[in-house]
């Protein structure tokens, strides 16, 4: 992947200046998603953000492919954009397909032309509200100049998704995004104490959190609550 840091500062000044107002913030997203491909010779490009369970779920895409895999992330639990998300760090993999720390993720993208993937969170405040995903359709080692500028292009959503929420007009996901800001800790202490608990590692911890709270049919959040009150989920098996 070949990146030119002029052509790399003048889009992101573009798009940094898109208005994002009521006629949509995530119209503005996909903007940011179809220009990542281009500017950084990726096959697709997607965005997800959190619901209102504080999971990661499908915005934008540039295509089809890329689509397939938030919602296959979403769906699974699993994958670099999801450990992106749930750790807060760059996540990326030479090939989903064969990487074994995923096996579910791997098994559902198999023939969806993904192959190298890599996920960056997208903050608010410092806290991850979601990620910038970008996708080839071939083995690829990616480097840290590419992670880098990945990076600084996932200010690029951070810029509209702030803009959005200040102007209040992102409606039914500026209340989603409040959600994630509010619990967001009480969620990373409630992980903690179940990876202690139980020597797992977070991501684990955090699928068996929303697994609880899909089964109570409550948000992710109370559950979070209810394990640092009680320290159980509360769920038999969950």
């Amino acid at each position: 992947m070949s990146i030119d840091t002029k052509d790399l500062s003048t889009s992101l000044r573009r798009l940094a200046a898109l208005e994002h107002d009521a006629s949509g913030v995530v119209n503005a997203l996909h903007e940011v998603a179809e220009a990542c491909v281009d500017l950084f010779d990726v096959t697709g490009s997607g965005i997800m953000l959190a619901d209102e369970q504080n999971i990661p779920h499908y915005v934008a895409a540039s295509d089809g492919s890329g689509r397939f895999l938030e919602r296959a992330e979403s769906s699974s639990g699993e994958g670099p954009c999801t450990e992106a998300f749930v750790n807060n760090r760059v996540t990326h993999s030479e090939d989903v397909t064969e990487d074994t720390r995923w096996p579910r993720l791997a098994e559902a993208i198999r023939g969806h032309g993904v192959r190298a993937v890599l996920g960056v969170p997208v903050c608010l405040g410092a806290i991850p509200v979601g990620t910038l995903d970008v996708y080839l359709d071939h083995r690829h080692d990616w480097n840290d100049h590419e992670r880098r500028a990945l990076t600084r292009y996932s200010d690029v959503v951070e810029t509209a998704l702030a803009a959005a929420v200040r102007a209040h007009t992102a409606g039914e996901l500026a209340g989603q995004l409040q959600y994630a800001l509010d619990y967001r800790v009480t969620i990373e202490r409630a992980v903690g104490y179940l990876m202690a608990a139980d020597g797992v590692d977070a991501v684990t911890a955090f699928n068996r959190l929303r697994r609880a709270a899909r089964s109570q049919r409550t948000k992710i959040g109370e559950i979070a609550l209810q394990v640092l009150a009680t320290g159980r989920l509360g769920v038999a098996g969950s």
